[in-house]
């Protein structure tokens, strides 16, 4: 086990470095000269090589490299060129945001998605099975967007009953915060509870056939724990994959949820930050992202073992 913890850790730091470069490089052969965005009016010779010398835009790409490593590894990531203000400081209001709206509506979707997987499965061929295959097909089928905008329309303009926009930090009223995100978070988390629902339904009926939960029952156990301790518990591996690729995916992806709730999270600084080639923000929000995949992949290697026993045997989460 220990040899695989290994292995798994210097291949994330390998996928890291990798980010940094495809990250750096990738983000100056976007189109466009932020020198001209910020000159405004004002386009001379002089003041578009006083901006590039300010933000080291014209220093070789190799030194903008090490010098943007050196401050990234002691978290700084410079300077918004838009704005002036520091990334750090940008990441510290808007991250937070995100996160907590990702984990939402990942604990919704995998409340909803692991409990109708297990209902459709025992239940096959039942009428649940239908209704909850039938709901998922919907949650896969209907854009987010539209969706958003129907639960604006007649749970908060029509009804009231959650806000239409707007965020309230958790530390200043857990209780609005909630009221807040709640809603938002339903929405973002109806697509992944469709496609837990169809992994779990389908990695249980695999386990519920399997010769362990033929034992178990002749053993005389009760359903209930021959699903929960034996056929839910070895299906886990796949539900567990689905959420934490879903989970660094959310809080990149949850760009449109934000806009149409007016949150102000990740998303929008995301969106601004390409619009205005602002390079110091779109660096540090794409490898904030490749760090948080390659961080939440390496923590669900770590629970397969937890999960399978037999994993911390073999080393090999196959």
């Amino acid at each position: 086990m220990a040899r695989y913890l290994i292995t798994r850790a210097w291949q994330s730091a390998l996928t890291l470095i990798l980010s940094t470069v495809v990250v750096f490089l990738g983000v100056r052969a976007l189109p466009g000269d932020p020198a001209l965005a910020l000159a405004g009016e004002d386009r001379s010779p002089e003041a578009l090589e006083a901006i590039r010398h300010h933000y080291g835009l014209d220093q070789p790409l190799p030194i903008q490299f090490v010098q943007y490593v050196a401050r990234a590894a002691q978290g700084d990531f410079g300077e918004s060129i838009r704005t002036g203000i520091p990334v750090s400081s940008m990441l510290t209001t808007a991250l937070p945001v995100t996160v907590e709206l990702s984990v939402l509506a990942i604990l919704i979707a995998a409340a909803l998605g692991v409990g109708a997987g297990v209902l459709a499965a025992v239940r096959r061929g039942h009428p649940a099975e239908w209704l909850a295959n039938g709901l998922a097909l919907v949650g896969l089928s209907v854009p987010h967007f539209w969706l958003a905008l129907l639960a604006i329309l007649y749970l908060s303009v029509a009804t009231g009953l959650f806000p239409a926009s707007g965020f309230v930090p958790l530390l200043d009223n857990p209780v609005d915060n909630l009221h807040h995100l709640i809603l938002p978070a339903v929405i973002l988390g109806t697509g992944l509870a469709a496609i837990i629902m169809r992994q779990t339904r389908s990695a249980m009926l695999d386990s519920l056939s399997s010769d362990y939960v033929r034992t178990a029952k002749a053993k005389g156990l009760r359903p209930r724990a021959v699903i929960t301790h034996h056929a839910l518990r070895n299906s886990l591996i796949v539900v567990v994959t689905i959420v934490g690729l879903q989970l660094g995916g959310l809080i990149s992806g949850a760009v449109v949820t934000e806009q149409i709730f007016g949150l102000p999270g990740f998303g929008k600084m995301t969106i601004d930050a390409v619009f205005q080639r602002d390079y110091p923000v779109i660096q540090a929000v794409v490898l904030l992202t490749a760090t948080a995949y390659i961080v939440i992949n390496f923590l669900v290697d770590l629970l397969y073992s937890v999960i399978d026993p037999r994993i911390r045997v073999t080393g090999d989460p196959a």
